[in-house]
C-alpha cells in the first residue's frame, strides 16, 4: 500500500502522536511543546486539503484498519463531505491555537497543548469513521478532552458551567449507548453502511421499536448540535470558556449536525420501511424554534461573548432549516452555510476576546465604557464579524441565506411550511441585526470617561491576527461561492446516494 492510500488515516495519526509528545516535554521545554501542536495542526490541514482534492475526484475512499474488512473490522471513510469537515476543522483548530499562542491563553495551564491535540483526534475520527460505535468513541474522546479545555484557566463560573456541561453530556453519552445497543440487537451490525441494508429487511414486528431508536438517536445529536429545547447546556458553556477554547468549539455544535446529515440517509432513508425519514417531521420545527431562540438571545444577550454564543445557537437552527428539506438543493445550501457559520463563530468569539483584553474591568459586557486602544481598528472587525453573523451581504452569510431561502421554496410536503422558514429566517436575521447593532453602538460609539483620568493602556495587535485571519477566510468563501456550492453540490448527491457508500464501504454491487 503506497504513502497515498495511508492518508486516510493521517488526521486521527497525526493529533494522536502529538498529544503524547507534547504532555512529554511541556513541563521541562514549554516552546517545543507548543511548536509540536502548532506543526500538527498545520500538518492536519495539509493533510486534510490533500483529501479535499481526492475526495474531489467522486470516489469514495475506505481506510481498513488492520486490514479487516467492512463489516467486522474499523472502517474510515472519506467522501466528500468528511473531507470537507476534516479541512474545517483544521483550520479553525489552526488559527484557534495561533489565537491561544499570540495571546498567552495557552500558558495558563500545563495540559493546554495535548488536550487541544486530543480534542482534534476526536473530531477528526467523528468525521472519519464509518460505523456508528466508533462514532460514539470518538465522541467521547473530543467530550473528555473538552472538559478540561473548557475549565482551562479557572475560574468559579467556569467550574459551575463545566459541571453542567458534563452532566448534560454523561447523560446524552448514556443515551446514545442505549440507542446503538437496540440498534445492534435488530441489525447484529454497527457498520453504518451495513446496517442501511439490514434495517431495509427488518420484518414489521420490528418496525416500531426501529423507529423509537431512529429518533433516540437523532435526539442525542439534537443534544450534540445544541437544537432547542437541548441548546440550554451551550450558551453559559461558551461564554464562560477561554476565548480561543471557544472558537474551537464553534465546530463542536457541527459535529451534531453533521452526524444527523451522514445517518439519516445512510440508515433511515427510503429503504427503511416505517421508519424511513422517521426524524424528518420534527426537524423543521425544532430548526425553526433554534433560530429564533438563538437570534433572540443574541439581542438580549449582556456580552459580546455571550452574544457569540447565542449566535452559534441561530445559525444551527438556520443551518438545520435547509438540512430538513432533504433534497439536494437543500443540503447544497446547508453545507455551504455550514462551513459560513462555523468561520463567524469562531470569528465573534475572537473579537469579543480582543475587545475584552482592551477594556479593563468592563471587558467585553454590552455597556458603554471609556475609549480603549485601537477602537475604531476593533470596532470594523466587531462590524465584519456581525455582519457575517446575521447574513447581511456581501459576506458568505447573505450567499448562504439566499441559497437556503431559494432551496426550500421547492421542497417535496412544504408548500405550507416554507413561508413559516422564509419568516423565521428573514425575521432571525432582522432581530440579529438589531442586537448586535445595539451591542456595537453601546461598545464602540458611547464612550464614557474614566474614573481616574488615565490614557487608554496600549495593548499589542498580536490579538488581532487571528480575527482578522478568519474574517478574510469568510470574505474568501464570499468570493469563492461558486466554487464551494459546486463541490457541496457533489457532496449533497453522495450522502443522498447511500447505495454509493455501500459499494464503496462493503464492496457490494
Amino acid at each position: 500500500m503506497s504513502l497515498i492510500q495511508h492518508l486516510a488515516i493521517a488526521p486521527v495519526v497525526i493529533p494522536a502522536l502529538a498529544a503524547p509528545f507534547a504532555v512529554m516535554v511541556m513541563r521541562r521545554k514549554r516552546t517545543l511543546g507548543t511548536a509540536i501542536s502548532l506543526l500538527s495542526c498545520a500538518a492536519m490541514l495539509i493533510a486534510a486539503l490533500a483529501l479535499l482534492v481526492q475526495a474531489g475526484e467522486g470516489t469514495i475512499r475506505t481506510y481498513a484498519l488492520g486490514n479487516w474488512p467492512a463489516p467486522f473490522g474499523i472502517v474510515l471513510v472519506v467522501d466528500r463531505l468528511s473531507a470537507i469537515m476534516l479541512t474545517l476543522a483544521a483550520t479553525v483548530s489552526l488559527i484557534a491555537l495561533v489565537h491561544a499562542v499570540l495571546t498567552g491563553a495557552d500558558r495558563k495551564g500545563w495540559h493546554f497543548h495535548p488536550l487541544f491535540q486530543f480534542q482534534m483526534l476526536g473530531l477528526n475520527g467523528a468525521f472519519l469513521t464509518g460505523d456508528l460505535f466508533n462514532l460514539f468513541v470518538f465522541f467521547e474522546v473530543l467530550l473528555i478532552a473538552s472538559y478540561g479545555l473548557m475549565l482551562h484557566g479557572q475560574g468559579p463560573a467556569r467550574l459551575k458551567a463545566g459541571v453542567q456541561y458534563v452532566v448534560v453530556n454523561i447523560v446524552g453519552s448514556s443515551l446514545f449507548l442505549i440507542a446503538l445497543g437496540l440498534l445492534y440487537a435488530l441489525t447484529g451490525t454497527l457498520n453504518m453502511a451495513d446496517m442501511g441494508l439490514r434495517v431495509a429487511a427488518l420484518g414489521p414486528d420490528d418496525q416500531g421499536l426501529l423507529r423509537v431508536v431512529a429518533l433516540l438517536l437523532v435526539s442525542v445529536f439534537a443534544l450534540k448540535a445544541a437544537i432547542a429545547p437541548l441548546h440550554l447546556w451551550l450558551p453559559r458553556t461558551y461564554a464562560v470558556t477561554t476565548p480561543a477554547v471557544a472558537a474551537l468549539f464553534a465546530i463542536m455544535t457541527k459535529v451534531g449536525v453533521y452526524s444527523i446529515i451522514r445517518v439519516v440517509p445512510q440508515i433511515f432513508g427510503d429503504g427503511a420501511g416505517a421508519a424511513a425519514w422517521a426524524p424528518a417531521p420534527y426537524l423543521l420545527p425544532a430548526a425553526a424554534i433554534t433560530a429564533i431562540v438563538g437570534f433572540a438571545g443574541v439581542f438580549v444577550a449582556r456580552s459580546l461573548s455571550e452574544q457569540a454564543a447565542y449566535a452559534v445557537i441561530g445559525s444551527t437552527g438556520t443551518l438545520l432549516i435547509a438540512v430538513a428539506g432533504w433534497q439536494a438543493d437543500t443540503l447544497t445550501a446547508a453545507i455551504y452555510y455550514l462551513v459560513h457559520s462555523t468561520l463567524a463563530g469562531a470569528a465573534l468569539f475572537l473579537v469579543a476576546d480582543v475587545v475584552a483584553r482592551r477594556r479593563a474591568s468592563f471587558a467585553d459586557t454590552a455597556s458603554a465604557g471609556p475609549a480603549f486602544c485601537q477602537q475604531q481598528t476593533v470596532g470594523l472587525m466587531f462590524m465584519a464579524a456581525a455582519i457575517a453573523a446575521t447574513g447581511l451581504p456581501p459576506l458568505s452569510g447573505f450567499i448562504g441565506k439566499l441559497l437556503i431561502l431559494e432551496s426550500i421554496v421547492d421542497t417535496p410536503g412544504w408548500q405550507g411550511a416554507w413561508g413559516w422558514a422564509w419568516g423565521v429566517i428573514l425575521a432571525t436575521t432582522l432581530i440579529g441585526v438589531i442586537g448586535f447593532a445595539r451591542t456595537g453602538s453601546a461598545i464602540f460609539w458611547k464612550d464614557i470617561p474614566p474614573t481616574d483620568g488615565a490614557e487608554p493602556a496600549v495593548v499589542s495587535s498580536a490579538d488581532m491576527v487571528a480575527p482578522v485571519i478568519t474574517l478574510a477566510l469568510l470574505a474568501a468563501w464570499s468570493i469563492g461561492a461558486g466554487a464551494g456550492t459546486a463541490y457541496g453540490a457533489a457532496a449533497a448527491g453522495q450522502i443522498l446516494d447511500s447505495a454509493s457508500a455501500v459499494r464503496a464501504v462493503l464492496g457490494e454491487p
